[in-house]
């Protein structure tokens, strides 16, 4: 593989990986929302789905492509309400007071993943675009996506930490932040269904 396609394949990744989307948005409401303590069970989630679903991607780009189209075209759909579900939820809540950290759990984050439309494309994109021309092997394919899985979750792992840096301010403001938080998941959702 010539070094400008590996380049090119890093910066595309980096540039899907940091920009908002469901799982990293999600993250950071709930850091502003419950603390890293608290949602960590939710973080976890998030990496974990994230890394399952990239393995998907790879073992249906090696050997589903022909079953493939009709699933995405579902799972935009699913991912799209539940994404507007999600928005609906961050702009109409509250920061919690008490110490009910249910709302932040591991099967919330990891379950959010199978409908996050936005790393299926990220991982079928990349290894369409950039590998498959190079190494068609699942071995190749799975190491590509671990890769990406793995710089999905630094970039989360990024907005938690903004989020934790803006949490004062977020318990003062948290209305008009909840509101732009869900107006750029509205915008995750425009982008998934053109």
């Amino acid at each position: 593989m010539p070094a400008y396609v590996i380049g090119n394949f890093v910066l595309y990744c980096v540039i899907n990986a940091f920009t908002p989307g469901p799982g990293n948005i999600l993250a950071l409401n709930t850091v502003t929302n419950y603390g890293w303590k608290k949602g960590r069970p939710l973080f976890f989630g998030i990496f974990t789905g994230y890394y399952v679903v990239q393995l998907i991607c790879a073992v249906f780009v090696f050997g589903i492509a022909a079953f493939l189209p009709s699933v995405l075209g579902v799972m935009k759909y699913i991912g799209a309400a539940y994404i507007l579900w999600l928005a609906i939820h961050i702009a109409l809540s509250k920061p919690e007071k008490d110490d009910d950290s249910r709302s932040a759990s591991y099967m919330k984050g990891f379950l959010l993943q199978f409908v996050n439309v936005k790393i299926y494309l990220f991982g079928m994109t990349a290894l369409t675009g950039y590998i498959t021309d190079y190494y068609t092997s699942l071995t190749a394919l799975v190491i590509a996506e671990l890769f990406i899985a793995t710089l999905g979750s630094f970039a989360t792992l990024t907005w938690i930490g903004m989020g934790a840096l803006i949490q004062k301010f977020y318990l003062k403001h948290y209305r008009i932040i909840n509101i732009l938080l869900a107006l750029t998941l509205v915008e995750c959702i425009i982008g998934i269904l053109k």
